[in-house]
Parts: structure tokens; C-alpha cells; sequence
């Protein structure tokens, strides 16, 4: 049931919209919505960069005063902030499609940068944005398990499939070094340079490559979701191969080595099978939500629903309340 409401939403997301049609340009539903998103996360980080930034110049600990109030925050450029969006979407494509092969999407069509160039303006043009919390991210995660699957399922695989050199169109290990690279080497480029810092460029070790950067869920899940989608729908002849053996491990560890069973596997549908990565992604994504922002929540809740206030109860007596009260 799951499945097949994952499935059918999944058709309605990727569904070409106006005033894109008009046009005759594939633009769906959910590469506005995860451009959108893209663009929010990039100002909360940037906001949150600047507030780090001054509350350091503030501090009596991080070094003398000439020191910090030398190193002044740049004026606000869209440039900058349009290249950090650009960066963050194909720097992955600039760096590891030339070793493939091939060209990046972006020197075949306009539209997508331009999409990006846009939404970055209309975000950066916004008052004020809502900061990251429990209450905003953990909706988005939703949102996020359907542009990542897609990603993941239906824009890396094909990029491997259709190279020209067979050894590596038929080769897993590319399949899964793309699937690494390609989404995460942006992020990384924005770290190295620290594009989003408000003083601005400079290099620094990104997070990813610090100690236990590697459990970062972004860094390892891309090349298991994109796995686990090879593997179920046969995307290369090696993934076929090793789906057979695993299903026939599993079956002969179930039925206790008796008997041969029912040779041969067949290849999930890659709808169905997009589906299960998408809420694969979902729960994961959910897990790193209430880890990250669970805590602060439950904390405000709880010092907001069971504090104590001491009023005043009227001109008469002038005697103070202390029980609880109420707070909104």
C-alpha cells in the first residue's frame, strides 16, 4: 500500500508543469520544489555561518580584538550566492563526468541553471526565512526522500549506462564511485572554499573529511540507495547476477539447505523499486531530523508546559500565586 502511494505521488511529482509546457520544457513539480529547497537550505546555513562569524568577533576568547574586527563581512552579492546554488548542484558533474567521458547537463540546456539562478534571488530577496527546527524539517524530510531517490535512482544510473566505454557502462564499482561523487563533491567544494562563510573565501577542511566525517549520512547513503536500486532492477548484468545470489542464499538459509527451490530472480519493477528507496530515504532522513532538532524541541516543550510563573492574584490582598500556570 505504501508502495504504491509513493509510486503513484511520484508519477503526479515528476509531471511537467506550466508555464514550463508552454515551452515545451520538462520541468516537473518536483525539480521545483528540491530547487526551492536547495535554495532555503543554502540562506539557513549562510545565516547561521553569520552568526557564528559574529559572535566570534564578540568573543573575548577567540583571539585579540584587532585581530577579529579585521576580518569584516563582505557585502551581500547574488553573484555569490547564485554561484554557491551552481556549485552545490553540478560541481559533482564538473568534476567526475570528464573522467567518464562526458559533458555535464549544464552545457546542454540553460533552463535548469537558470531555474536555479532564479529561486536563489527569490529566496535571497525574502525578509526573513524560519530557521532550521524540528517543526520545518521534519515535513521537508518527506520532501527529501523524493528528490534524493530520484536523483539516486533515475539521474545517476542512466549517466553510467549510456557511457560509450562498455567496461565502465557494465562496471558496478562506476555505478557506485558516481553515485558518491556526483551528488556530494558540490557540498564539498562549497566546504573547501567556505562559500558560505560571510567574510568570505577561504580554505578549510570540509566536515566530510574531519574526524567521523564519514558517518555522515549524505556521504554513504548515495551509493547504498543507489546499490540497493541496481541491484533490484538488474540496471547493469553484474547486479543481476548478484541479486540471484542473494536470493538464493536467502532462500536456501530458509529453508535450511533443503531442496533447490525455484531457480532464477526476476528485476523489481524501477518504479516500485524507486518507491522503496524513496521511503528508505525517508525514515533515514526522519532518524537525522529528530536526532539533530528532537532534542531542542522536547526541551522548549517542557519549559514551556510545566514552568512555574509567580502572579499576582489582585489589588485586594497583594499575596502572589505560585502554582502553575498555563503558558502559550
Amino acid at each position: 500500500m505504501a508502495l504504491t502511494l509513493v509510486a503513484s505521488t511520484f508519477r503526479s511529482l515528476l509531471t511537467p508543469i506550466a508555464p514550463f509546457t508552454w515551452y515545451d520544457i520538462p520541468i516537473s513539480t518536483l525539480d521545483v520544489l528540491a530547487a526551492l529547497r536547495l535554495c532555503v537550505v543554502l540562506r539557513q546555513l549562510r545565516e547561521v555561518a553569520q552568526a557564528e562569524h559574529r559572535a566570534s568577533r564578540s568573543s573575548p576568547t577567540d583571539g585579540s580584538i584587532e585581530k577579529r574586527r579585521s576580518i569584516e563581512e563582505e557585502e551581500k552579492s547574488f553573484v555569490k550566492d547564485a554561484t554557491t546554488a551552481l556549485v552545490v548542484v553540478y560541481g559533482g558533474e564538473a568534476v567526475v563526468l570528464p573522467w567518464l567521458g562526458t559533458s555535464p547537463s549544464f552545457l546542454f540546456s540553460p533552463v535548469v541553471p537558470g531555474l536555479y539562478t532564479f529561486l536563489t534571488y527569490v529566496v535571497e530577496s525574502l525578509p526573513s526565512i524560519p530557521p532550521m527546527s524540528l517543526k520545518t524539517e521534519l515535513p521537508l524530510s518527506i520532501l527529501d526522500g523524493f528528490s534524493r531517490s530520484y536523483l539516486l535512482c533515475d539521474l545517476i544510473p542512466p549517466v553510467v549506462t549510456t557511457l560509450k566505454t562498455r567496461d565502465l557502462a557494465d562496471s558496478p564499482w562506476t555505478m557506485l564511485i558516481s553515485a558518491l561523487f556526483i551528488p556530494n563533491t558540490g557540498f564539498l567544494l562549497v566546504s573547501v572554499f567556505s562559500m558560505l562563510h560571510p567574510a568570505g573565501y577561504a580554505l578549510a577542511t570540509p566536515p566530510e573529511l574531519s574526524a567521523r566525517g564519514w558517518t555522515t549520512m549524505d556521504i554513504w547513503v548515495a551509493p547504498l540507495v543507489t546499490g540497493l536500486y541496481a541491484l533490484t532492477t538488474h540496471t547493469q548484468p553484474a547486479w543481476g547476477a548478484v541479486h540471484e545470489g542473494v536470493y538464493t542464499l536467502v532462500r536456501w538459509t530458509a529453508m535450511g539447505g533443503d531442496g533447490e527451490g525455484e531457480k532464477g530472480v526476476h528485476a523489481v519493477d524501477r518504479e516500485t523499486a524507486r518507491a522503496a528507496c524513496a521511503i528508505l530515504l525517508m525514515g533515514l532522513f526522519i532518524t537525522r531530523t529528530m536526532k539533530n532538532f528532537g532534542g531542542d524541541y522536547v526541551r522548549e516543550m517542557f519549559a514551556g508546559g510545566f514552568s512555574k510563573k509567580v502572579i499576582i492574584r489582585s489589588k485586594v490582598d497583594g499575596k502572589p500565586y505560585r502554582g502553575k500556570v498555563k503558558t502559550q
